[in-house]
């Protein structure tokens, strides 16, 4: 219904390379984000597969049928892909019924089959009641809502959306994140979500592309990113990820390593394929840090700020062996430490990044 292949597809503006080399395969009904800082390319990425821009190399297919290649480019209206742009698109002197049954028209489909159609959507996203309301007279979480019904009318198998979210207040973020969610269910289209918003990915996504200087720099479920990033970029752009040198690693037959951090020992998560070197580059999150217990060998820190978010304190510490470093730990309630404390902090979690010069 919507398989998506991306082969080797480049894209530049005048001398700036903004596409380099990005291959993709999607399988159909399935939701995948691209996720990236501002600038990688993401938002180009997502046009040509719109077909609002043409390739300078590489083919795009949907379905086994060429959108984009050599000597070969359909017009977006070609292609049956359905897109939801940051600023919805939606036509100002029409009302939201005219809004959804536009495309219908365009296609040729007969006034009542549309009418029953846009009906139908509109009591699905639930705005059956504001049928006759113009954009303008709508919220922003409705004017999107219409956005994704104009989708689900057209029964796209693909639908594309441009960072859907940007424009709206937090609260109002998590309530279309699950509209999302039941939208992909209801439609079972191919969903292809632009955000730079990791907690958007992470959470609606069943698998994540990482977007890094116009290539793909990982792409995986979120867990998989999360706990295990394939290189220092992907490990320091998700989840507040830190990046620590070790000594003496020494990898086990159990997918487990040890190694030396500022001279403690730790145990670390390893892939199959790591090997024993006198150092490595780890990675780590704020949860995986935690204050060591009294039978613990811990690090030795010094409490250089604290912030209070509610049920955790934040706790920046620099440690008593590299006092330039900072390190970030949640400490859970009753809280008792202060700025200055002499602390022992313990790594519980952590991750060997690939070696360079074999991944």
């Amino acid at each position: 219904m919507g398989a998506i292949e991306i082969t080797g597809i480049h894209k530049s503006f005048g001398k700036t390379e903004v596409l380099r080399d990005i291959s993709l395969s999607i399988k159909s009904g399935e939701f995948v984000a691209v996720l990236g800082p501002s600038g990688c390319g993401k938002t180009t990425l997502l046009r040509t597969l719109a077909g609002f821009e043409k390739l300078d190399k590489g083919e795009i297919h949907v379905d086994g049928r060429c959108l984009s290649g050599r000597d070969i480019h359909l017009s977006p209206e070609e292609r049956g892909i359905g897109v939801v742009f940051q600023n919805y698109a939606l036509w100002p002197h029409m009302s939201v019924e005219q809004n959804v049954s536009y495309s219908l028209k365009v296609k040729g489909m007969s006034r009542t089959e549309r009418t029953q159609r846009t009906k139908d959507v509109l009591e699905l996203v639930g705005l059956d009641r504001l049928a006759n309301r113009r954009p303008a007279d709508l919220s922003g979480g409705q004017r999107q809502r219409v956005a994704l019904a104009r989708c689900l009318a057209m029964q796209a198998g693909v639908v594309l959306l441009d960072e859907p979210l940007a424009n709206l207040d937090v609260h109002l973020r998590a309530t279309l994140e699950e509209e999302f969610s039941r939208f992909h269910q209801r439609s079972g289209a191919t969903m292809f979500y632009i955000t730079h918003d990791q907690s958007e990915a992470l959470a609606l996504a069943d698998r994540v592309a990482v977007m890094d200087k116009g290539r793909i720099a990982q792409f995986a479920t979120p867990s998989k990113l999360y706990l295990e990033p394939s290189n220092e970029m992907v490990a320091g752009f998700i989840g507040e990820g830190k990046l620590m040198d070790v000594s003496n690693l020494t990898p086990s037959d159990d997918g487990m390593a040890h190694a030396n951090l500022f001279g403690k020992p730790i145990r670390l998560r390893c892939a199959s394929s790591a090997s024993a070197r006198s150092q490595a580059r780890i990675s780590f999150h704020p949860s995986d840090l935690s204050l060591a217990t009294a039978k613990e060998e811990g690090i030795p820190a010094t409490v250089k700020r604290l912030t209070y978010r509610g049920d955790h304190l934040r706790a920046e510490v620099a440690p008593v062996p590299a006092p330039d470093v900072s390190l970030t730990l949640n400490v859970a309630p009753p809280f008792s430490i202060e700025q200055g404390q002499h602390v022992s902090i313990a790594l519980n979690d952590g991750w060997v990044l690939p070696d360079p010069q074999f991944a």
